[in-house]
């Protein structure tokens, strides 16, 4: 399935399952290391990509570069590193030696290349490993202020990290298009980064909403 203007796509498996674009770069990056293809051994990501997809690139010997929310960005890191894989969960899919920018029929066309190549099912491709659960919060803000500044922000931060003892990990942003402060949190146990996000957003809200 495209988006309107056709440079993001989502995939379903012969099961009905949705494959996001995670899943996606997870396939081509495996394949495209195991046929020489993968330039410089590196697959480029945002900061939204799942926990899982780092985890399951590092078994494969793949790097994982990350960038700032965008499709510019990881574009721009592409060139930047000499990369010719990169996207986003949301289905924006950069093959750079066939395009500039992602193209959602080109990533279409490169998974069904896979399929071919490989003999497997859909289903079977996605099924390369197992999305760590997340928690997203938006909390509207009154005024952008660094995080860094407000009072007990770091130390917090901190606390609640090492709650992940290393099995997950925690991003907070500001929205790029509306008055928000989003706040991701991954990790095996759902009800302990439920929790975590919570006090986060709390602790935020307070602080500057």
């Amino acid at each position: 399935g495209l988006d309107g203007d056709a440079d993001r796509v989502i995939m379903v498996d012969e099961k009905g399952k949705l494959i996001n674009g995670d899943h996606i770069l997870a396939i081509c990056a495996i394949h495209m290391k195991h046929t020489s293809q993968l330039r410089n051994n590196a697959l480029v990501v945002t900061q939204m990509s799942n926990f899982g997809l780092e985890k399951k690139m590092n078994e494969h010997g793949i790097r994982v570069v990350k960038t700032n929310v965008g499709d510019k960005h990881v574009v721009d890191e592409m060139r930047k590193g000499s990369y010719n894989l990169g996207g986003e969960q949301s289905g924006h899919i950069i093959f750079l030696d066939q395009s500039t920018t992602g193209d959602g029929t080109v990533a279409a066309l490169k998974v069904l290349s896979v399929m071919r190549e490989t003999g497997k099912t859909m289903s079977e491709l996605a099924n390369i490993f197992e999305d760590v659960p997340q928690v997203l919060i938006n909390c509207r803000v009154r005024s952008r202020v660094e995080l860094d500044t407000i009072n007990g922000y770091a130390r917090l931060l901190k606390e609640k990290e090492s709650e992940l003892e290393g099995e997950g990990r925690i991003f907070i942003r500001y929205s790029g298009t509306e008055p928000l402060i989003r706040i991701l949190v991954e990790g095996p146990d759902k009800k302990k980064i439920t929790t975590i996000a919570e006090e986060l957003a709390i602790f935020l809200e307070k602080e500057i909403s």
